[in-house]
């Protein structure tokens, strides 16, 4: 690693020990060398500390940072305090990247000075690691993400991206009052300086869990992003969609995660997947039509 990486790979963690391994490996594995990895342990509990320091006694472009255990925007916000590249590229500890996802993202934002972030499509897994399905609505242009954003949709996957260190220190960085949806605020900051992009191949496997749907967070999330868009599009003078209000959320329980899961995993075509979980939700509710349906539509593979 040179002295002045281009690249800076931000990563922050807590209590990701049946993942990180795998994560950090992907990373340490692009085709692009010429990184620094900054791995903020934001006060993990489970090894997860144990299992980072062994792989920076392997990899001298590992930076271990101790984080403020207070929230994922202070422990970005560090790590962006620490990291020297001219590009930021963003890691969760749960995720994998393809082996070219660097060096493409790098060669965009060189050779595309108007656009100040790129991201790219995605392939979501499940908790094993099992495809599941592409992530819908991620658009390649500018104003197709913006749109989408404005709209409170999800049209950039947040650890997939890759940022101008310069422009995300112009906006200030994340803002750490929000402890969720930080980055649908930074997304929409970063492009009143500059255009957002999504590149078009896959480059990124991002982990779906079990828990990543509740209630007291959907409604939370929901009220910061009303607030978010809201003072986004005061900023640019535009009248707010009627898309944006606060509307009831349902909890997601484990069972219709797995659900959802087999029917995405159908009409992707990853009938083994749709097929473990058609068997898992069976298990659990045996007496459920749905689930029965779910197995049968797995079981014939459409």
């Amino acid at each position: 690693m040179s002295d002045t990486p281009l690249i800076s790979v931000l990563m922050p963690v807590r209590n990701l020990g049946r993942y990180v391994g795998p994560s950090i490996e992907s990373v340490l594995a692009q085709t692009w060398r010429d990184f620094e990895f900054l791995i903020v342990d934001d006060g993990s509990t489970d090894g997860t500390a144990e299992t980072v320091r062994a792989y920076a006694n392997r990899d001298s472009r590992i930076r271990i940072l101790r984080g403020p255990s207070d929230g994922i925007s202070r422990a970005l916000n560090l790590g962006l305090s620490e990291s020297r590249g001219r590009y930021i590229a963003r890691m969760d500890g749960d995720d994998l990247c393809l082996p070219t996802r660097l060096e493409q993202q790098v060669r965009f934002l060189e050779e595309h000075r108007d656009h100040v972030l790129v991201g790219c499509r995605c392939t979501l897994i499940d908790p094993d690691g099992r495809p599941i399905c592409e992530k819908a609505d991620i658009k390649p242009s500018h104003e197709q993400i913006e749109a989408l954003l404005l709209r409170m949709k999800w049209p950039i996957v947040h650890p997939s991206i890759m940022v101008r260190a310069d422009a995300i220190a112009k906006v200030g960085g994340y803002n750490e009052s929000f402890r969720i949806v930080q980055d649908h605020d930074l997304f929409l900051r970063l492009g009143e300086t500059g255009k957002l992009a999504n590149l078009q191949e896959i480059l990124f496997l991002y982990r779906q869990h079990f828990n990543s749907a509740t209630l007291s967070t959907d409604e939370s999330r929901m009220r910061l992003l009303v607030e978010i868009v809201t003072e986004a599009c005061r900023r640019r003078g535009i009248a707010v969609p009627k898309e944006v209000a606060v509307t009831p959320l349902e909890y997601v329980s484990e069972v219709r995660h797995r659900r959802i899961w087999v029917w995405l995993a159908l009409a992707a075509g990853n009938r083994a997947t749709a097929r473990h979980h058609a068997i898992a939700v069976l298990l659990r509710t045996p007496f459920s039509r749905e689930s029965w349906m779910a197995a049968l539509c797995a079981m014939r593979g459409h």
